[in-house]
C-alpha cells in the first residue's frame, strides 16, 4: 500500500490568519513562562523562532499577535481540513495534533497516478493559505516521520521511498529520550543503520514496544489505522486575534466559511435554506443568530448578503472573539428550471429566493407573505395571507378553480351602468349560514361601457354589485 501524510507545522495559526484582511506576525505560546510553540512565515522573517520565549519574541517584533496554545482547538481546527479533504479522499487518519494521514495507493486510478494526485492537494491546500508538508511512504509511520522533516517531493517507487525513510537521521524517528541515547551510544545515527541491525539483536536492546514500532515503521507488522468518518453536518469556526466590535468586522473572517459551505453543498450535491450563526463573547454568553432563506441555496454570496443584512439589523451586543457557522438540515437539489430576465441567474426560483430572502432579513420574516386558498367559498374569506416557506403540499391547478379577479374590492360597490355585454353563465354561491353571515349571490363575468371586466353579483335581494375587477 502507498500511504501519504500531511503535517501543518503551524496549523493553528494558519486558521487564526483567515480572520486577518492583512498579512500580520503572529505566534502560538505555551508553557507557565511563555514560549514560543508555532511561528507563521512573516513572523519568522523578523527573527522569531520556536522555543523563543515571548519578551524576546516581542522585542524583535513590538506589534506581534499572540495566541495561547490550545490542544482542544488545535484538534477541532484538525477535524476541520478533513471535512474538505474528504472531497478527495475517503479513507484518511487524523494524527492529533497537526498531521492527516491519507491511503493513496487506491486513488492512482481515479487521479491518473500520485503526481496528479500530489498536485490536486497542493492546489486546495493554496486555496485554503494552508501550509503542509507533505510526503509519501509505504508505511503509516514511514510517511509521517518523512513528512515532519520538511517540504518534500512526490515519490512513489518503492526503492526511492525506502531509501529516504532510511536516510532519516536517528532524531527523526520520534524514540523515546533514554531508547535514542542508548542507539546513539552503539554508533548508529540514521534509520537505516537501525534497520540493519538483526531482528535478535534488536529484540535484545529494545523494549518491546519500541521493537514493535521499528517494525511497523519498516511494515514488518501489521499496523491497522481507523479510519475518520465525516458528520452529518457542517461546522466551521474562526477564531479572531483582535476581538471585532462592529458586525462589519465579521465579514471577512466569514467569507471563507462560506466560501467553504458553497463547496461543502456543492460536493454534497444538496442546498440549504437554514444557518446558524454563534458567536462567542468573552464575558458573556455566546449569541445565537439563526437565518432562514426563502428557498433551497447554495451560493456563499447569497448567504454572506444574507448574513450582512441581518447584522445590520441586531448590532453587536459585546466584542466578538470568535465565530462558528452550523448548518445541519440539507435539502435535496432540483435541476436549474432555466434563466432571469436578464440572463443571469441559472434559475428563476434561485433568482426568486435571492430577493425574498434578503426582504425577509432586512424587514422580518413575518413582513411577507403569500396568498393561499382558504376553505371557504365566499370570496371576501376565500384567501390568506401566509408565510413565504415553501409549500410542504402541492396546491390545486389554476384551470380546476373557478375564474376569479385579481382585484378583489374590501367591500362590494353598487352598479351604476347597466353592463354591455355578459362574458360567463352565472356561478351561486350559498354559504356562511353556520355562522351568522350568510351570503346568497350570483356571481357574473361582464363588460361595462368603459371596457373595463368586472365581477358583478346579484344578491337574494335583487341589487347588484361589482365585487373586483379583471386585468
Amino acid at each position: 500500500m502507498l500511504w501519504l501524510y500531511l503535517h501543518f507545522p503551524h496549523l493553528l495559526l494558519d486558521h487564526l490568519r483567515r480572520a486577518f484582511e492583512e498579512p500580520a506576525a503572529m505566534v502560538v505560546v505555551s508553557g507557565p513562562q511563555p514560549l514560543v510553540a508555532q511561528v507563521c512565515p512573516l513572523a519568522q522573517q523578523q527573527g522569531v523562532q520556536v522555543g523563543m520565549r515571548l519578551k524576546t519574541a516581542l522585542t524583535l517584533v513590538p506589534d506581534l499577535a499572540i495566541h495561547p496554545g490550545d490542544t482542544a482547538r488545535t484538534e477541532a481546527v484538525l477535524a476541520q481540513q478533513a471535512q474538505w479533504l474528504y472531497r478527495y479522499a475517503a479513507q484518511i487518519v487524523l494524527q492529533p495534533p497537526d498531521g492527516l494521514l491519507l491511503e493513496a495507493g487506491s486513488l492512482r486510478r481515479l487521479y491518473g497516478g500520485v503526481p496528479e494526485l500530489w498536485q490536486t492537494l497542493q492546489q486546495a491546500l493554496a486555496e485554503r493559505r494552508l501550509t503542509a508538508w507533505m510526503a509519501t511512504g509505504l508505511t503509516p509511520r514511514a510517511a509521517r516521520l518523512v513528512a515532519r522533516q520538511g517540504p518534500g517531493t512526490c515519490e512513489q517507487e518503492q526503492e526511492r521511498l525506502k531509501a529516504r525513510i532510511a536516510a532519516l537521521p536517528l532524531a527523526a524517528a520520534e524514540l523515546e529520550p533514554r531508547t535514542q541515547e542508548r542507539l546513539t551510544r552503539l554508533g548508529l545515527t540514521r534509520l537505516g543503520e537501525l534497520f540493519q541491525l538483526p531482528a535478535a539483536e534488536l529484540a535484545r536492546r529494545l523494549a518491546p514496544e519500541t521493537l514493535a514500532y521499528v517494525q511497523r515503521i519498516q511494515g514488518q507488522r501489521p499496523d491497522p489505522q481507523a479510519f475518520w468518518q465525516p458528520p452529518h453536518h457542517f461546522h466551521q469556526q474562526v477564531d479572531l486575534v483582535r476581538e471585532a466590535e462592529q458586525a462589519q468586522g465579521l465579514l471577512f473572517p466569514l467569507h471563507p466559511i462560506l466560501a467553504e459551505l458553497e463547496a461543502d453543498l456543492q460536493w454534497r450535491q444538496q442546498d440549504t435554506d437554514s444557518l446558524h450563526l454563534t458567536l462567542s463573547h468573552r464575558d458573556r454568553e455566546a449569541s445565537q443568530l439563526s437565518l432562514r432563506t426563502a428557498g433551497p441555496e447554495h451560493r456563499a454570496g447569497a448567504f454572506g448578503e444574507l448574513i450582512r443584512i441581518r447584522l445590520e439589523q441586531h448590532p453587536l451586543s459585546a466584542p466578538v472573539m470568535a465565530l462558528a457557522l452550523t448548518v445541519r438540515r440539507f435539502l435535496d437539489r432540483d435541476a436549474p428550471g432555466g434563466t432571469d430576465l436578464l440572463g443571469e441567474t441559472p434559475d428563476l426560483r434561485e433568482a426568486w429566493y435571492t430577493l425574498v430572502s434578503r426582504l425577509q432579513a432586512r424587514l422580518g420574516d413575518g413582513a411577507l407573505q403569500r396568498l393561499a386558498p382558504e376553505a371557504d367559498h365566499r370570496p371576501e374569506r376565500a384567501w390568506s395571507g401566509v408565510s413565504l416557506r415553501p409549500r410542504s403540499a402541492p396546491q390545486a391547478e389554476a384551470s380546476q378553480q373557478p375564474l376569479r379577479p385579481l382585484w378583489l374590492l374590501a367591500r362590494p360597490q353598487p352598479l351604476q351602468q347597466a353592463p354591455v355585454a355578459w362574458l360567463s353563465e352565472p356561478e351561486r354561491i350559498d354559504s356562511g349560514w353556520w355562522d351568522g353571515e350568510r351570503v346568497q349571490r350570483d356571481y357574473y363575468i361582464a363588460q361595462l361601457a368603459s371596457g373595463q371586466l368586472a365581477w358583478l353579483f346579484r344578491d337574494v335581494r335583487g341589487g347588484w354589485f361589482i365585487h373586483g375587477w379583471f386585468g
